[in-house]
Parts: structure tokens; sequence; C-alpha cells
């Protein structure tokens, strides 16, 4: 837990919400550890309030479990919890690039190219946190020029569990998002080709809800 630091006193809840989320993703926080609420707030250097209401967040989501006046733990990896979301994460990434094709920008097109870049860079060198911003701010654009708050908000719930797979996996999951693949959706967005960027994109996720399926994974 040492990648965990204190943190701004602003939007306390929101903010310990995501130290401890990403802690978990980078497995920083390991399957199956349990987790205090007084010693997170004490290593992230706030009360124990906004970290018991980020803990009770983030065991909806299915990164933690809890069982009152016994423990809190971390979820240990779920083969079958991974795919559901996957497929959830899937069919709102296709929405969302169906929907925002007709509406993208010259600028976004290349805020799309400059992501893939650091993406392809990233992966080449083997930087798993790097690579997984790239592909999230590739995507992203997408989901932003969409302009459906529900499709955002249903990818932003499911995404860290497949984080978690393909932060232990990232050879595997880095070789299935591609950076051709990704070429290939940027090209379709630039030629306004919605069906074809459609296709693509659940291509890339339907491919990590494969991942899930291999069976020495997890």
């Amino acid at each position: 837990m040492g990648a965990l630091r204190p943190v701004r006193r602003t939007l306390l809840r929101d903010t310990a919400y995501t130290a401890i989320r990403d802690a978990i993703v980078r497995g920083e926080l390991p399957p199956g550890d349990p987790v205090r609420d007084v010693g997170l707030a004490e290593r992230l250097g706030l009360s124990r309030a906004p970290v018991r209401e980020a803990l009770a967040r983030l065991a909806e989501e299915g990164l933690v479990e809890t069982k009152p006046q016994s423990y809190t733990r971390v979820t240990r990896l779920d083969p079958r919890a991974v795919r559901e979301a996957a497929v959830v994460v899937r069919a709102m990434h296709e929405l969302a690039a169906r929907a925002a094709v007709p509406l993208l920008t010259g600028e976004d097109i290349v805020e799309m190219r400059e992501a893939n870049s650091r993406f392809e860079s990233a992966t080449r060198t083997g930087a798993v946190g790097e690579a997984l911003q790239a592909d999230d701010e590739l995507h992203d654009v997408l989901v932003r020029a969409c302009g459906n708050r529900a499709v955002a908000a249903t990818i932003a719930r499911h995404t860290p569990l497949i984080r978690r797979l393909e932060w232990r996996q990232f050879a595997e999951a880095s070789a299935l998002r591609s950076a051709e693949l990704h070429g290939r959706l940027i090209e379709a967005c630039a030629a306004g080709d919605a069906d074809e960027a459609a296709r693509v994109t659940a291509r890339i996720w339907r491919a990590l809800e494969e991942l899930a399926d291999e069976p020495d994974l997890l």
C-alpha cells in the first residue's frame, strides 16, 4: 500500500473512493486483503467518515465485500463477474461509438490519434498504468461526444472490475487492445462510418470478455 498518499481535502468521499479503487485495481490492495477504515484513513490523511463512505460504494461495485461486525476485504477476482462487467461495458462503448461518430470534430480525431500513440508507446515499454490511461482517454472521446450521461456512468461503474484483470494480465490484455485495432476505430471515426466504428469497438471489448474465460488467469 505504499502508493497510497495523503490527498487534498476536497470532495473527500470521492477522492478517497478513487484512491482506494485505484489501489485495488493495481493490485496494491490484493484480493482477499482486509481493509480497515482506520488504517486507510491514516494513510490517506483523512477522517474515517469519507473512507467508510468510499468503502460502501466500492462494496456496491463489487471491489470489496463486507460482513457486518466481522470483516471488510478486497474481493477475489471472479471470472464470471469480470465477464459480466465486460459484456455491459462493451455494449455501452458500442452505443457510445455509434452515437458519437456523427458528432466528432477534427480536434476529437486528433485527440484519439494522440491517445493511441501514447498507448502504443506504453505497451511497448510495459508501462501498464500509462497504457490503460491512454486507452481510457481514447475511448473517453467517444463517450464524451455521445453526450449520454447514463452510458458514461455505466462505463465508470463497471470498468474497474475489468481493469483489475488487465493489470494482472497486461501482456495478454494489451495484445487484445492493440494499437492496430485502435487505429481502425479512429479511421472509421474520421470517415464518419458509425457502423464500422461500432463493430471495431465491439471487437476490442469482446476480446476482454474472452480473456476472463482463460482457465489459468485468475
